[in-house]
């Protein structure tokens, strides 16, 4: 079985909230966060498989097409592949919040299918994301967690809490 890196996108692996951009609803709105090309770079590097698993409920709420989401996507898969790093695969969930899906976070489904398509050995795994249903849907799924960022959500229970995804890649790669 191999290890998987689950990580959210927004918040994680790109900017969000942030004093250039609200929300990701083109690829123009797409910037990769400082470390982030590295950090999957040594995921990739150590065999890891790196899934981004994502709630996109701005399509259910008709803010976005999944045809732009794709184009962001493809934004973000470019702009990772000038570091040499690659993502595996993306999983999202375009309903609306509290549409009670079975996809969206915190429900862990895009982790536990992404595993079973990938052979993937959650325990060993990890889910990185920056708010609690990242950490809640990591949990569920049987992986190990972690918070990144700055948004001081401390009450979300990570097994560990590093200030980007960089710093979470070194320790995982050298422990």
């Amino acid at each position: 079985m191999t290890i998987g890196m689950f990580l959210d996108r927004d918040g994680v692996i790109n900017e969000v909230l942030s004093h250039r951009v609200k929300f990701v609803n083109k690829p123009e709105d797409f910037y990769l966060l400082d470390g982030v090309g590295e950090a999957i770079k040594l995921f990739n590097e150590e065999g890891f498989k790196v899934f981004v698993v994502t709630n996109q409920g701005g399509i259910g709420l008709g803010f976005m097409e999944e045809m732009a989401l794709q184009n962001v996507h493809k934004k973000m898969q470019d702009d990772l592949a000038v570091y040499g790093a690659e993502i595996d695969d993306i999983a999202y969930c375009p309903h609306k919040p509290h549409a009670k899906c079975a996809c969206r976070k915190p429900k862990p489904q895009m982790i536990t299918d992404l595993a079973k398509k990938y052979d993937i050995d959650l325990e060993k795994s990890f889910m990185i994301g920056d708010r609690e249903p990242d950490i809640e849907a990591g949990k569920e799924a049987g992986t190990q967690t972690i918070l990144v960022g700055d948004r001081k959500e401390r009450q979300a229970d990570a097994d560990m809490y590093f200030p980007d995804l960089l710093a979470a890649a070194y320790w995982i790669c050298n422990k």
